[in-house]
């Protein structure tokens, strides 16, 4: 590969051009969100904040979480905003771990609003990660993230389900909601991606997995229900408050569960297999939780 010209790599000195952020200032454990607005609900709940900083729609915050130094980051919305952070990131931090924490439409009948969704794996109808990989190429959640936001709805006693999403390039016609004002492609999207199984629908997980994958790091998803595309109906109010809260403390509850075994020697594998046999011995599910749907 030739050098990088600046053109390449543009930075504001020693800053990532678009996150405004240098080496040393990101955690190693990162939380996504979409929304800036998101990311002060979540530093609220830590223990110590050493930095905040915004630029454009990105804001950032790091600090301390139980012994843990963490980081959380807006992306802003759809896959191309997630691809610029995500190469940005990569440049200030040596092998991060990234957890989106989101909202989604639910496309399942047996997900309620509110509920919380762990994805899988994520179906890539959008074109960003087309510049990276083949169109066939799959976008999958990292095992061990998927295990442990699992584990934290369940010691958490919320109700989840754990299966495939969708990543949309867009809101309205990309996901095929209906429009007074413009004509609609595919608006029979939710009906097929349904038929097929698919749990739920957003606009950022597929980018995610791909190029987390792709630079060998962990990454996984898990979203709130705000929608039902079954029924068309919509989270409001304190509802739709209750479930972000939730789907922030299960996110931030799976990250310091995925640094505890880390810190403990990283053995990810055994520490299932200790839950699963604790599971196994006992008719209740882990920590009282109720368990969870497979989708997948």
């Amino acid at each position: 590969m030739t050098a990088l010209t600046q053109a390449d790599a543009p930075r504001t000195g020693d800053r990532q051009y678009h996150i405004a952020l240098e080496r040393g200032e990101l955690a190693e454990y990162i939380l996504l969100v979409g929304d800036p607005g998101r990311v002060a609900k979540v530093a609220s709940r830590w223990d110590a904040v050493e930095m905040e900083r915004s630029n454009r729609e990105i804001t950032t915050a790091t600090g301390s979480y139980r012994g843990m130094r963490i980081s959380c980051m807006s992306t802003g919305m759809g896959t191309d905003n997630v691809e610029i952070v995500m190469a940005e990131v990569m440049e200030i931090t040596d092998a991060a771990t990234l957890v989106r924490v989101g909202s989604s439409g639910a496309l399942l009948p047996e997900i309620a609003l509110g509920d919380l969704i762990v994805s899988t794996g994520a179906v890539r109808l959008e074109n960003t990660t087309d510049f990276y990989v083949h169109p066939g190429f799959p976008a999958i959640a990292h095992r061990d993230v998927v295990w442990a936001l699992e584990s934290a709805c369940r010691d958490q006693g919320v109700k989840h389900h754990v299966g495939i999403t969708a990543t949309a390039s867009g809101f309205y016609a990309p996901q095929g909601r209906q429009m007074r004002t413009l004509p609609v492609r595919y608006p029979e999207l939710a009906d097929e991606l349904r038929r097929q199984r698919v749990a739920n629908l957003e606009m950022e997980s597929s980018a995610l997995f791909v190029l987390a994958h792709l630079a060998g790091l962990r990454s996984g998803t898990i979203c709130a229900a705000f929608a039902q595309r079954t029924d068309g109906t919509f989270l409001e109010g304190a509802a739709k408050e209750a479930a972000e809260a939730r789907c922030i403390d299960a996110g931030l509850a799976g990250i310091h569960l995925l640094w505890q075994v880390d810190t403990d020697g990283g053995d990810t594998l055994a520490r299932r297999g200790a839950l699963i046999d604790r599971s196994a011995g006992s008719s209740q599910p882990l920590s009282g939780a109720m368990p969870a749907t497979r989708e997948a």
